[in-house]
């Protein structure tokens, strides 16, 4: 007999937690994993007591779903959700919905949304961020794909995600096809972008200013007052201050090299595609400094004997918060290209408030982009904003400061130094690609356009004897 409103596929840790999640919200949940042991393991321990059920088998699953029937995959991302999805296909019928909340890189979202239409299935693709606690009590959702499904499912998404302010869901439909999850990976990106800017706070502190850890932790703790408030300042404030069992602080003794799972790379590779400068991003993204340690030489204190002296600089925080904006500037950037290549209609200010609660990157912050978009939904990028532009502008001296102070002492800052490069860019009238183009036209005939007629495609002849006939496109 039919009785459950969802069925939920993927017994790991994240899977197992927004079943819970959804069952404390009054919803009848079907378990299943493709090690059916776990599914009895799971209803024996961690969902004892609970209205969730469990499946022997997909069929069994499918047979206990009212419909539409409503099916989300926790699985890897990549072949394990395609197999699911053949598998689930015959079992199901016109109207039924699966929903992919994994990792899922968007192109495949999109593939796969296209091929279910053909099969008259509706497919969701969501972006589910927030780690195992935000499962558990309330992830930051974002999905896309086919709008129809929407209706069937935002009851069950927004009474599951996040809240904040007087109740707002951390979840919204995003749009058509993969643009739940392109916002989930621009997400990761901002993420990483966050981390790295961090991390290089973190570096300033200890090796030019020579701040122990308890210290850094406090003023971590200050900044979590501020502007800065945010999870990743909390934590960070967490990290410097835990000790081991000997009462050891526990962070110098963890190994400098870092992972990531791809979406920060695709962030990277989609900005290239679709002309975007999301420069410190792409830096943090592709882990251009802390992880990279593995491509160095194993030489673990190469250069650690070379002290470059003492300075004390302040403006730390500055540097911080104004990367930060940049960083966020350059991920709604990126969103609006995207919308314009796939023809999205994304809300960026519901895209912020999306990411106010739940997600890794929850900050007060956040709530200044939705501000900004409800002053102008046109807005074309956040350093147009006057309080964003205003932010800028006031904390500009301490970062240079801190910027300049830390390359003198032979700090690397990767994404603060490139943070502040984009920022000149952006605010100069005229750079020098023209120099770029003109070079290009000398030694290829690509051609390059005036200013006095803009459109309009010029070839010179740079050394009297290359002729005038150019190359068939210009492609700056």
């Amino acid at each position: 007999m039919a009785q459950a409103d969802i069925a939920l596929i993927g017994l790991a840790v994240m899977g197992q937690n927004i079943v819970l999640n959804m069952n404390d919200h009054g919803f009848v949940v079907c378990a299943f994993n493709r090690t059916v042991s776990k599914v009895h393991d799971f209803l024996n321990n961690e969902a004892k007591g609970t209205k969730v059920i469990g499946a022997e088998s997909l069929e069994d699953m499918v047979s206990k779903l009212k419909k539409p029937r409503r099916i989300v995959l926790l699985v890897k991302a990549g072949q394990a959700v395609d197999d699911f999805i053949d598998k689930l296909v015959p079992l199901l019928e016109a109207g039924d919905i699966i929903i992919d909340g994994g990792n899922s890189e968007y192109r495949d979202t999109t593939r796969r949304c296209r091929s279910l239409e053909k099969k008259k299935l509706l497919f969701v693709g969501s972006g589910v961020s927030g780690g195992e606690e935000g499962a558990r009590y309330g992830p930051s959702l974002m999905p896309g794909g086919h709008v129809a499904a929407w209706p069937h499912i935002k009851d069950i998404f927004q009474s599951i995600a996040a809240k904040v302010g007087t109740g707002e869901p951390c979840c919204d439909w995003v749009g058509d096809e993969g643009a739940g999850h392109f916002v989930k990976m621009v997400h990761n990106g901002i993420e990483y972008g966050d981390m790295q800017l961090i991390c290089e706070a973190y570096h300033l502190m200890k090796d030019v200013l020579g701040m122990e850890h308890d210290e850094m932790a406090e003023e971590f703790n200050k900044w979590n007052k501020t502007e800065l408030d945010s999870f990743l300042i909390e934590i960070t404030a967490n990290i410097l201050k835990f000790r081991d069992p000997t009462g050891t602080h526990l962070l110098p003794q963890i190994r400098d090299s870092a992972g990531q799972k791809g979406t920060g790379k695709w962030t990277a590779i989609s900005a290239l595609e679709y002309g975007t400068p999301v420069t410190l991003i792409a830096g943090a993204s592709l882990s251009v400094l802390s992880r990279m340690r593995g491509w160095w030489p194993a030489e673990p204190g190469r250069a650690s004997g070379q002290s470059c002296g003492e300075t004390r600089p302040s403006g730390t925080s500055e540097a911080l918060y104004a990367s930060k904006i940049i960083s966020y500037a350059q991920g709604f950037m990126l969103l609006r290209q995207a919308a314009k290549e796939f023809g999205w209609s994304l809300n960026y200010g519901a895209i912020a408030l999306m990411w106010r609660g739940g997600c890794i990157i929850r900050s007060v912050f956040l709530g200044k982009i939705g501000e900004a978009f409800d002053r102008d939904a046109e807005l074309q990028n956040l350093l147009l904003d006057k309080f964003f532009s205003d932010a800028v502008h006031e904390c500009q001296a301490s970062w240079r400061r801190a910027v300049s102070v830390g390359v003198q002492q032979g700090i690397p800052m990767p994404c603060f130094t490139t943070a502040l490069s984009f920022y000149d860019g952006y605010r100069h009238a005229m750079l020098p690609a023209n120099l770029l183009q003109a070079q290009r036209d000398y030694f290829g005939a690509h051609t390059y356009e005036l200013l006095s007629k803009p459109g309009q495609h010029v070839h010179t002849n740079w050394t009297g004897t290359g002729g005038n006939v150019s190359s068939s496109s210009y492609n700056a």
